[in-house]
């Protein structure tokens, strides 16, 4: 009796980990890819059907028709790393582009806030802002590689007035 219960629990131990589940990835409205087990609407089922994408399989297929089906198999492997590896290299362009305006902001402001809870802005020392430059300089060293020059001397650019939206009066008085 206390064979068969390990041997069963063996079985059913073995099943649950050879068995793999689907993979979904979508795009949300910012652009971002996200991966689920589960579908959304939209989502693209990504198949997770080996173990080492990598790893070669030396048997030999029996039929044109198996060997049709791994090589579409294999293509379709090939598709979705290569759109993993995009979406990779979107986001961290997303990513560097974001931590290099902070940067920006960071460097060329005189003073820096972080805003409380309650919305209300809370001015950093210059130790702090000093600490926060640093902070800000690093996630752009982490996520493009290098870190623009910055010039202590060189004028801060004015900023650049908002333009009137342009209106039809006719169409803006009401008859």
């Amino acid at each position: 009796m206390l064979q068969r219960l390990l041997f069963s629990g063996l079985i059913l131990a073995s099943a649950l980990t050879a068995a793999q589940a689907d993979v979904y990835r979508w795009v949300d409205e910012k652009g971002e890819s996200h991966y689920s087990d589960q579908w959304t609407p939209g989502a693209v089922v990504v198949k997770t059907t080996k173990a080492h994408p990598g790893a070669l399989d030396n048997s030999e297929p029996k039929t044109l028709t198996a060997a049709n089906a791994r090589t579409s198999e294999k293509l379709s492997d090939e598709d979705n790393a290569r759109a993993v590896q995009q979406d990779v290299a979107h986001r961290r362009a997303a990513l560097c582009k974001q931590a290099r305006d902070e940067y920006s902001r960071a460097i060329t402001s005189r003073k820096i806030y972080k805003s409380d809870k309650a919305g209300e802005r809370q001015y950093m020392s210059d130790p702090e802002a000093d600490a926060y430059r640093e902070q800000i300089r690093k996630a752009v060293q982490d996520n493009c590689g290098s870190v623009p020059a910055f010039d202590p001397n060189a004028p801060i650019p004015e900023p650049q007035p908002v333009p009137e939206p342009k209106v039809n009066p006719a169409a803006a008085t009401s008859q």
